[in-house]
């Protein structure tokens, strides 16, 4: 059984960054409904109940270690991407319905968890669970890691995240065809997309995917050092921090340019899970039911909310359908949902869902701190 760190490295990145690529590749369906992602964790899981991998002080510690280099380099290369002045440019209805999606999100989960009586533990969860929902997977282990949530406790956050995530996917595609009818009700013209809104060019590619790999270990090796020095706030909330920080500086020089960011990124976010699923533990799924109905009430709150949104300002279905989706879903689903109604409109959902990796740290982290003070 593995019980030394070098093996325990090699099988977390196998499982990891094989599954990563498997999905890329492959067409199968099963990733429809049980993203990589989620596998990659219950596979970790698998390994720790089995005791094929056994834990220990040295592994504990391997651990540590790892997660202390992987999480903050993978917030620094997804945020990497990021462009601040295409996601000015979309519009004032576009911005409007961003912005509402992100606010009724943050209403649903304060008034879910309340009216669910959650305790202080659950605070965490549901914090991380917004983190996602407002940004994607990557922010929510950020938004863990700042609050200290324990690894162990995250199963129900992924778990939920993924079943209703593709849910929410697959009602708003099968809602296009009512666009029209939805148009009538919110008294909407046409979709109000902004000077970027069909022609966004593709960004240039610079360097070679090792360049952009030395980079991040380069400002990885920075943060690690700069939030052990600073004062008033833990050491692994210094590093969400200032990893985010860097990529958003990052995002307005040539570096963001950098080939294979997002991909480096994506890899390093799925071995970081592989890690997090050896040192889970299967109490916590206990409360999955709960949580799986609470979180489909904090999108039926969210739907609601934007219904009243887009009758309010006169938005289009496309409008807060996107929106809602570069939240809940990201960059990996945005675009399908735009594309079903023009594939001019891509461009607009990958924008968005881009801004997603910088917003849902922060909204994450705001939830998760009113949710402690209500559960306090």
């Amino acid at each position: 059984m593995i019980e030394s760190p070098i093996p325990y490295l090699v099988i977390a990145a196998v499982l990891g960054g094989g599954l990563w690529r498997f999905e890329q590749r492959s067409r199968l369906k099963i990733f429809t409904w049980l993203p990589a992602v989620v596998l990659v964790y219950l596979l970790g899981i698998a390994l720790s109940q089995s005791g094929i991998v056994t834990p220990n002080p040295e592994l504990d510690e391997t651990y540590k270690t790892v997660k202390s280099w992987l999480l903050p380099m993978m917030l620094f290369l997804m945020t990497l991407k990021l462009d601040l002045g295409a996601f000015a440019g979309l519009g004032k209805k576009m911005l409007i319905a961003y912005a509402g999606a992100v606010l009724s999100l943050a209403i649903a989960f304060i008034s879910v968890f309340f009216l669910f009586g959650f305790g202080k533990d659950a605070a965490g969860v549901f914090g991380a669970l917004s983190g996602s929902w407002t940004g994607g997977t990557g922010n929510m282990l950020a938004v863990a890691a700042a609050l200290r949530v324990p690894d162990s406790l995250l199963g129900p956050a992924l778990i939920v995240d993924s079943l209703l995530y593709t849910l929410w996917v697959v009602l708003l595609l099968l809602a296009v065809p009512f666009a029209g009818a939805f148009a009538r009700f919110s008294r909407a013209a046409a979709p109000v997309i902004g000077k970027n809104g069909g022609d966004t060019p593709e960004l240039a590619v610079t360097g070679s995917p090792s360049r952009t790999l030395l980079i991040a270990l380069a400002v990885t090796t920075l943060v690690r050092a700069l939030s052990a020095l600073l004062p008033w706030l833990p050491q692994t909330t210094w590093l969400v921090i200032l990893a985010t920080l860097a990529g958003l500086g990052a995002s307005f020089t040539p570096l963001r340019h950098s080939a294979k960011s997002a991909e480096t990124g994506s890899v390093t976010l799925y071995i970081l899970i592989a890690f997090i699923g050896t040192h889970a533990h299967l109490g916590s799924v206990a409360e999955l039911p709960r949580y799986l109905l609470a979180g489909a009430a904090v999108l039926l709150l969210h739907a609601l909310m934007m219904l009243l949104l887009a009758r309010r300002f006169r938005l289009d279905l496309f409008s807060i359908g996107v929106a809602s989706l570069a939240n809940i879903g990201g960059v990996a689903s945005a675009p399908i949902l735009a594309a079903a109604y023009d594939r001019t409109l891509v461009p607009v959902a990958v924008v968005m869902a881009v801004t997603g990796y910088l917003i849902g740290t922060v909204a994450g982290l705001a939830i998760a701190l009113a949710l402690r003070t209500i559960a306090a």
